[in-house]
């Protein structure tokens, strides 16, 4: 196979990048995607499912995204290119496996942006106006509210237009603005009130067994919100030192979130008034239009809420500018898969900013809000979306050192070969838990997508179709007995229970690692891999021009190395 030329047009989009961003930045696009609306409703939405074991649900969520970043961390410092996350399964098994991962992972990513206007929104219906009661009817946005939600979304958008500089700047003071925030209202809860016996009593400490523990990971905002671990890889293309950088930003942000959580659930599950608890007759039962906010003036923490009823406009703004961001970029990363018109790859040269990928992404976001309106229904699409498109990155870390072991890699953790089957029976484990028939739908979502790639790539002479077909092949199986455990697993899950209980879960963790295994050895050398590699090298000769003193040109020298 020949190796392909890297076409002059995406050398020179991406060379309208600014590599700006450092650790901090970084660390701050990871942190401030993860603190967005999650921490406005997830304490309560996750105590809904648990009761007060969704504190053992935020550390299993943080577990479960800690091991899958690892092996993206490796991936995003090897190709740092912007919208990285929708290309590693394009590079590892080609266009079908790399346009099923990118499509579920756009889904997850570009939903979060109507989901952030629509918290915020919901907050404000709390306020003690008419008009911002009428905003939100206890279900769902109402008209108002969703015009109100549109102009949030509009915001959001220009603030990304002009510069990646003002970007950055914005969301760095954002961040520290959303982290302080949670810290104060958790510690303050704390000191209001903080009855143990919300523990003992009301069904105990998981008063809706053990398998409630597991739904909350997948559909309370957890996975929704540790999702925000990737925002910096797709930023990737901006990162001035990628190696070092990404990694740490990846997991800075995972670890700094999961205290703040913890914190947070704890002071509501103990400031819940035992009388609230009483009429709603258990945790399921509450029904706050406000969570925080409205614990707060239960104890007489006006200035608290008010600070509240401020944050659930910054803090979900801060994620919903940065998922515009990001969201963009990976549409950019699309296009340069083959699978969107050449508009969408056009990078603004004064700027640095893909605009045309900005406007798609606004008019996708206009359309979610208006089929989905509620927080709960958009959270609950986002993390199943959201664990499907994790599946293609511990398959792809490992099949990337089968097909090029000589590519340079700034982070190589010598644990990979265990941490990615790990973190491939995680992320199964997570979609199954997310109770069927939603398991089911999102799958049906993934196959509305198909006609796209069908049209770029149908086209194609059989010769070259086929083994793009043939290593793609895995995740449609994949998807598909994925859909047909959850539907014949146990009730607990929302299955038929066919499969009993216990055993659906061995069952789960054995499928897992047989479509791990597949996936590694179905991938093979593709023209992305190659052209991957080619600017690779070619990127490693110009480090090593620059040093003046030819280091680095060994191993760089190997790659490609038998196209």
């Amino acid at each position: 196979m020949s190796t392909p030329k890297t076409s002059s047009a995406e050398q020179g989009s991406h060379s309208n990048y600014r590599r700006s961003l450092g650790t901090i930045a970084l660390t701050a696009t990871g942190l401030g995607s993860i603190i967005g609306s999650g921490w406005l409703f997830g304490a309560e939405r996750a105590a809904a499912i648990a009761g007060p074991a969704a504190i053992l649900a935020w550390v299993i969520g943080a577990i479960v995204a800690l091991t899958i970043a690892l092996t993206y961390s490796e991936l995003g410092a090897m190709f740092p290119k912007a919208g990285g996350m929708v290309r590693y399964g394009q590079y590892s098994h080609g266009s079908l496996a790399g346009y099923l991962a990118a499509w579920a992972n756009w889904i997850a990513i570009v939903s979060v942006i109507p989901g952030e206007a629509t918290a915020s929104v919901q907050y404000m219906s709390s306020w003690e106006f008419d008009w911002a009661r009428a905003l939100y009817d206890g279900k769902e946005l109402t008209g108002s509210g969703v015009a109100v939600a549109s102009v949030l979304l509009i915001f959001y958008f220009f603030l990304n237009w002009f510069a990646i500089t003002l970007f950055a700047k914005t969301n760095t003071a954002i961040t520290v603005f959303k982290v302080v925030v949670p810290i104060m209202t958790a510690g303050a809860l704390m000191l209001a009130h903080f009855d143990t016996s919300n523990v003992k009593h009301f069904g105990g400490f998981a008063p809706n067994g053990w398998s409630a523990v597991f739904t909350a990971v997948a559909l309370s905002g957890i996975v929704w919100a540790y999702n925000g671990f990737q925002s910096p890889l797709n930023m990737a293309a901006e990162a001035r030192n990628p190696g070092k950088s990404l990694p740490k930003a990846v997991i800075l942000s995972i670890v700094i979130a999961l205290v703040i959580y913890l914190a947070l659930q704890v002071a509501f599950l103990m400031g819940v008034p035992a009388a609230d608890l009483t009429k709603a007759g258990s945790w399921a039962g509450l029904g706050f239009n406000s969570p925080l906010a409205d614990l707060s003036l239960a104890w007489g923490l006006n200035w608290l809420a008010m600070l509240l009823y401020a944050d659930a406009f910054i803090s979900p703004s801060g994620t919903g500018m940065i998922y515009a961001a990001t969201t963009s970029r990976m549409i950019h990363g699309v296009q340069e898969n083959g699978h969107l018109p050449g508009i969408f790859g056009k990078v603004d040269k004064k700027t640095g900013v893909p605009r045309p990928a900005l406007v798609l992404n606004l008019v996708i976001a206009f359309l979610f809000l208006a089929v989905f309106r509620g927080w709960g229904s958009l959270a609950e699409i986002v993390s199943i979306a959201t664990v499907i498109s994790y599946i293609t990155g511990p398959v792809a870390v490992m099949s990337l050192r089968r097909l090029s072991p000589d590519l340079k890699r700034p982070v190589k953790l010598r644990a990979m070969p265990v941490i990615a089957p790990i973190a491939m029976v995680f992320g199964s484990l997570v979609l199954y838990w997310g109770r069927w028939p939603l398991t089911g739908k999102v799958i049906l979502i993934m196959a509305v997508g198909l006609p796209v790639w069908a049209w770029y790539e149908l086209r194609k002479p059989w010769a070259e179709l086929k083994p793009h077909l043939k290593a793609g092949a895995w995740v449609v199986a994949y998807l598909l007995v994925m859909a047909a455990v959850s539907y014949c697993g146990g009730t607990e899950f929302g299955g038929r229970g066919f499969i009993p209980q216990g055993v659906d879960l061995a069952v789960v963790v054995v499928l897992a690692l047989a479509f791990y295994y597949w996936g590694v050895r179905s991938s093979w050398r593709n023209p992305s891999l190659v052209e991957a590699e080619t600017e690779a090298l070619a990127a490693a000769e110009r480090e090593a021009a620059t040093d003046g003193d030819g280091e680095g040109r060994g191993p760089a020298a190997k790659v490609g190395a038998g196209v």
